[in-house]
């Protein structure tokens, strides 16, 4: 007895020996393989190197206004689970990685059925597969600006000194709340401090600056109905696509080199507290879904949202005698952009644009929603996306499996509790691997009444389509409530198999020899 007390003592305690050990190796390959990877566009790094490219800055703000806010390294499939949509907005700055189809089509339902906002800044076709869901075009390369009349800005070095021009860092004049093309006299008006407070811009514009972005474009076709696309700020038409050594730049016309293209959707309904004229209850209120690329993941970045920060680094004012001595227009001296009699000119950071495009997007001015609840600040959410990053090769295993928790529960303890669970499993695995006894299956008559019940071959053909039901909803990514509320007639353009819509379709009774033809048609069908 006192020899199997020793023994079980000392398995416990080889098991903990495991553990502990499985958890500093983890931490330590982790630390390893993380140590030589440059963090950047990260709202949450700190560290003075690479300061000027983080996102802490835009962070800051937004925490100052007392927006309520999170990050996600998981996946963008989960933004239709998350609370109140239609008050938060998801930031995608700089995906390194590109979007998959399942995580592009959640997000357009994100906008387009749940009035969810997304802001999605890049200068790559890393967002093109969620770009097409709206019917806009990333194109791969950036663009360039005529070297003596465009619209580039001026840059100089710590000692004041001009900086060679760089005709990829340019600067556009963007409206908030609708495109150029459809402002009068009033696209000269620049955007006043008053203006963004009290959230009157929609007759105003402010000055952006970007640094080397892409082009984007909407595309001819409609892609969905109901909805208003408004391209906020376009390049000169001057402005080409750096094709590259060797290859010819094409310019895209005037108009169509787009720099920030906004996408609304209006007439959503949605569940919230209702004002008290609408009831003052929960109910269903109607919101504005709202989602804008951008074609340069860098406006967001510290060096050129923070005005004091830009002027650190030698961004140039139009009062810069750099703009006159080289003969070049700036915002307030350029035919299309700002006159600087009408207003304050000065350019303020991207951070004065984009509190005020993200203020606009927020439903704080929604008739229907809770004077309590569109007052406060706090109950609206922004979202920063750190699931587009590229981990190392080494720790990819790690934050793929710390993303694949995320998509189990979003619940801390519980989170927690199941990595503690994972090290402990593998502690047991590495410690307890029991040699299996060799075995061989006996089929015993003796046991026949615990065999499950045999299947009524009346209902071979209604569990034949149920089976195939379900391999029509997975293989179009829908939940059983989605699939649910399909129509016949839109279920049946799902299948498209003539004598598969016949089998969903019809009352038909099929014979068993009929059902065992069906059986391979639907094994092929979907591949």
């Amino acid at each position: 007895m006192a020899d199997a007390e020793k023994s079980r003592l000392s398995l416990e305690a080889w098991l903990m020996i495991g553990l502990v050990a499985s958890v500093a190796l983890s931490t330590l390959v982790i630390a390893i393989v993380s140590a030589g990877k440059t963090t950047v566009f990260s709202p949450y790094q700190t560290d003075e190197e690479n300061a000027y490219q983080q996102l802490t800055s835009m962070r800051e703000t937004l925490d100052d206004q007392s927006f309520n806010i999170a990050n996600t390294m998981s996946t963008p499939m989960l933004v239709n689970d998350w609370q109140n949509p239609h008050r938060t907005l998801l930031v995608i700055a700089a995906p390194e990685k590109p979007f998959d189809a399942a995580e592009a089509a959640a997000l357009h339902d994100f906008v387009t059925e749940r009035a969810g906002k997304v802001i999605l800044a890049s200068n790559s076709t890393n967002a093109q597969l969620v770009a097409e869901e709206f019917g806009v075009k990333y194109f791969d390369s950036p663009i360039r600006d005529d070297i003596n009349t465009g619209r580039y800005y001026e840059v100089t070095a710590d000692d004041g000194t001009r900086v060679s021009p760089d005709t990829r860092k340019i600067w556009a004049v963007s409206s908030i709340t609708r495109g150029v093309d459809a402002m009068g006299e009033e696209k000269a008006v620049p955007c006043s401090e008053d203006d963004v407070s009290q959230q009157t811009v929609s007759n105003c514009r402010t000055p952006v600056l970007f640094h080397r972005p892409t082009a984007i474009q909407v595309l001819d076709e409609q892609v969905d109905t109901g909805r208003q696309v408004h391209v906020l700020a376009a390049a000169s038409t001057s402005a080409e696509i750096d094709a590259g050594k060797g290859e010819s730049n094409p310019t895209l016309g005037e108009g169509e080199t787009g720099l920030i293209i906004r996408i609304d959707y209006p007439g959503q309904e949605v569940l919230d507290q209702r004002s008290i004229t609408a009831g003052g209850d929960i109910g269903e209120i109607s919101a504005t879904g709202s989602i804008v690329f951008v074609s340069d993941h860098s406006v967001l970045a510290n060096h050129l949202w923070d005005q004091a920060v830009a002027e650190e680094t030698g961004k140039q004012q139009c009062d810069s005698e750099l703009y006159i001595q080289n003969g070049h227009m700036c915002w307030d001296t350029d035919s299309e952009g700002l006159n600087k009699g009408l207003g304050e000119t000065t350019w303020r950071g991207n951070e004065f644009f984009f509190t005020a495009l993200i203020n606009d997007m927020m439903e704080f001015d929604n008739d229907e929603l809770s004077a309590t609840v569109a007052r406060n600040t706090g109950a609206f959410n922004i979202v920063f996306d750190e699931s587009r990053h590229v981990s190392g090769t080494l720790s990819m295993p790690f934050t793929e499996a710390m993303g694949a928790i995320v998509l189990l529960t979003s619940d801390g303890v519980l989170k927690w509790l199941i990595i503690l669970n994972l090290f402990a499993l593998l502690a047991i695995a590495i410690m307890v691997v029991p040699e299996k006894e060799n075995w061989r299956h006996v089929f015993d008559l003796t046991r026949f009444r615990e065999r499950p019940t045999k299947l009524d071959p009346s209902q071979y053909q209604r569990r034949t389509r149920e089976a195939f039901l379900s391999k029509v909803r997975n293989f179009n990514d829908l939940t059983r409530d989605d699939f649910a509320r399909k129509s016949p007639a839109e279920i049946m353009q799902m299948v498209r198999e003539p004598r598969l819509v016949e089998l969903v379709s019809s009352n038909r009774v099929y014979s068993s020899d009929e059902l065992r033809e069906l059986i391979p048609h639907i094994r092929r069908w979907g591949n």
